[in-house]
């Protein structure tokens, strides 16, 4: 889930950075130093937006640089558990997909891809489902549910997004489309066959009156 964050922090700009006015300096800093971290409590920082307060600079002995205590806003994506997600599949290997989910890939292992028994198709990297014939490459949309969420600070291409597609309305889009035209179609011949029997002409009696219950 992506949420815009108020944050406080300390940045240090670069002494080529001193001729420039301060907040695009900080912006600048801050985007060098945030964008692309991941932290347990806040997820992925994705990006510095607006800078919101600056405070007085103060510099250390022997450092070109100058330090600024910072107010400002920024893009976050945290993954959350049970959260309904779309992405596209970025890589496709014999046990499983990733999908990109914002600033993070998530993994569809085989066994939570679909109810079917699945092959690996390594000539043409994609997984085969057994009964249908069905498969998932490298750019296909797909919508799935997050099952487990495991951030790493120091590593964040090491973070672990497990994701399921298993469920009721989730799985390949073009899976979920044909899935739903059945259902579509059975409800428009219901609606069809209600107005046609609204469209009868109802009985009359001779004298030309209705007769009672019409």
């Amino acid at each position: 889930m992506y949420k815009k964050m108020r944050l406080a922090d300390t940045v240090r700009i670069a002494p080529e950075l001193l001729g420039e006015p301060v907040e695009q300096a900080v912006k600048i800093a801050l985007r060098e130093k945030l964008e692309g971290l991941v932290d347990k409590r806040m997820g992925a920082i994705v990006a510095v937006k607006d800078i919101i307060e600056v405070g007085e600079g103060h510099i250390l002995a022997g450092d070109g640089g100058v330090y600024y205590d910072v107010v400002f806003d920024a893009l976050t994506f945290m993954p959350e558990l049970q959260e309904i997600i779309e992405g596209s599949v970025v890589e496709v290997v014999q046990f499983g997909v990733f999908v990109g989910i914002g600033p993070l890939d998530g993994l569809v292992h085989v066994s939570q891809l679909t109810d079917e028994f699945v092959t690996y198709d390594e000539k043409n990297s994609r997984l085969i489902t057994k009964e249908s014939g069905r498969s998932v490459t490298e750019g296909d949309r797909i919508r799935a549910r997050i099952i487990a969420v495991s951030l790493n600070e120091r590593e964040p291409r090491d973070s672990k997004i497990g994701l399921t597609m298993r469920q009721h309305a989730l799985g390949k889009m073009e899976w979920i489309e044909e899935a739903r035209k059945p259902r579509e179609e059975t409800e428009d011949k219901g609606k069809s066959k209600k107005k046609k029997k609204e469209d009868l002409p109802k009985p009359e009696n001779q004298d030309g009156s209705k007769p009672e219950g019409a």
